[in-house]
């Protein structure tokens, strides 16, 4: 089991939303690959998958915020 984090961004940029997931649950997941659109007060950007498995959950849904260092979902 492999936690999704929201990692570090821009300086002063501590949350960021989900705008649109690019795998649903349970499909597969190739490491690098794009996962999650995300969306800061700054830019917008891909974050790519960490890990390579099968997206179990996704825990912040499209439209809502989620904090640095937070799971936002789960590659099992």
């Amino acid at each position: 089991m492999h936690k999704v984090i929201l990692p570090s961004l821009a300086e002063g940029v501590d949350k960021a939303s989900v705008s649109y997931w690019h795998r649903s649950i349970g499909d597969s997941v190739k490491e690098g690959e794009d996962l999650v659109e995300l969306v800061t007060n700054k830019a917008t950007f891909n974050m790519p998958a960490p890990a390579s498995g099968k997206l179990k959950n996704i825990m912040v849904q499209e439209g809502e915020e989620a904090a640095v260092g937070q799971t936002i979902a789960i590659i099992e």
